[in-house]
């Protein structure tokens, strides 16, 4: 092949979209060969993630569910990825963020001594079980990354605090910027059924922290504000997760207002971010995007890994807790002033080059020298 082998492993929709631009980036060089590793974490959703950036797995590792159970794809994730490595020669191991994927990756790599390189490292909430598991994930992550490629100083500052030398610290902002910005000058088409309000809010939740009486208490909290505010409406792509379609279709689905749909294309997602009033997510990935395009963000969540949007003054936590959302929607709704100060583009989390850094610094570290 005549190049450094790079495998790059993704397993859900968000990793494709921050590994994407890494992917590419590799791909364009005169020393590295990327080899996509996909894992059925989240098949169909990651199935048409890898469509939207022309990617192709040149392995994929399917996922057996029996169970559904977390345990379930760790195991097979980790058996599976050791056996392909196993016949490879690898010259590191690329995962981005901290799921179940990231995890069997870090481990692999581990076990048999090769660098792994952790895109966006150094997300902390400080509360081991929210997110969860992501929260443990990304901390064993770190236990074993080669290069930690940190989006903001405050990454960095975690990893240091946990030990991390400084020299093995990348502050390379965060590649779903990259994403986000080329995916938003090309002008995608707004999806067909997007909901045809003055102030349509894009919902997105998936969070298994939130399954259960807390998720159906923010879903109510949704509906009511519809019904309270006849020039909003929601457009809400429902993740196939049976616990929160099921769930979103009970509490939100029967009003015309309301339009529950597929998950969308990313260029789709990203139209609906820009046409959107504000955004209500529990999403990490939404938590960075919409303060780029200047659309205030309320985060159905207690704590957040992302402090610096909420610094910024474009993100809000609001929990799950009806009183607490309906009092941050009547706020924006009534006060001009409010949503302004909200909805101001700002950047946080990158300038769109994280990927040219990770590569550069990556090329110092496993490129072979002539």
């Amino acid at each position: 092949m005549g190049k450094t082998i790079c495998v790059c492993v993704v397993g859900t929709r968000p990793e494709v979209i921050k590994m994407a631009p890494v992917i590419a980036t590799l791909r364009v060089s005169d020393w590295a060969y990327p080899f996509v590793v996909s894992i059925g974490q989240h098949a169909e959703l990651l199935d048409k993630a890898m469509s939207d950036f022309g990617l192709v797995a040149h392995h994929h590792i399917a996922i057996e569910r029996s169970r559904g159970s977390i345990l379930e794809v760790t195991s097979q994730a980790l058996d599976r990825l050791d056996a392909l490595l196993g016949g490879m020669d690898t010259a590191c191991i690329i995962a981005q963020g901290d799921t179940t994927t990231v995890l069997a990756a870090s481990l692999v790599a581990f076990y048999r001594k090769l660098p792994f390189v952790h895109v966006e490292a150094g997300l902390r909430t400080g509360d081991l079980h929210s997110p969860f598991p992501e929260e443990y994930n990304r901390r064993v992550a770190a236990l074993g990354a080669s290069l930690h490629c940190a989006p903001t100083e405050g990454a960095v500052q975690n990893l240091l605090a946990e030990g991390i030398a400084a020299t093995d610290i990348l502050r390379s902002g965060n590649t779903v910027i990259d994403t986000l910005l080329a995916t938003a000058a090309q002008q995608p088409l707004l999806p067909m059924d997007f909901v045809d309000v003055p102030r349509p809010i894009l919902v997105t939740a998936h969070r298994r922290e939130s399954f259960g009486p807390q998720i159906q208490e923010a879903f109510e909290a949704l509906r009511s504000a519809v019904e309270h505010y006849p020039d909003i409406g929601l457009y809400f792509p429902v993740h196939p997760n049976p616990e929160i379609s099921a769930t979103a279709h009970r509490l939100l689905g029967g009003h015309k207002r309301i339009v529950l749909t597929e998950p969308q294309a990313y260029p789709q997602l990203v139209a609906a971010m820009q046409a959107s009033w504000i955004v209500v997510t529990d999403s990490g990935g939404l938590q960075e995007e919409a303060p780029a395009l200047g659309k205030p963000v309320l985060v159905l969540r207690d704590v957040t890994e992302r402090p610096e949007a909420i610094a910024s003054g474009a993100v809000a936590l609001v929990g799950t807790d009806r009183r607490r959302i309906l009092q941050a929607i009547e706020k924006l709704h009534s006060d001009e002033a409010v949503y302004a100060s909200m909805a101001v583009p700002v950047f946080p989390y990158g300038d769109g080059k994280a990927a040219d850094r990770i590569v550069a610094a990556l090329q110092q570290r496993v490129a072979p020298v002539n």
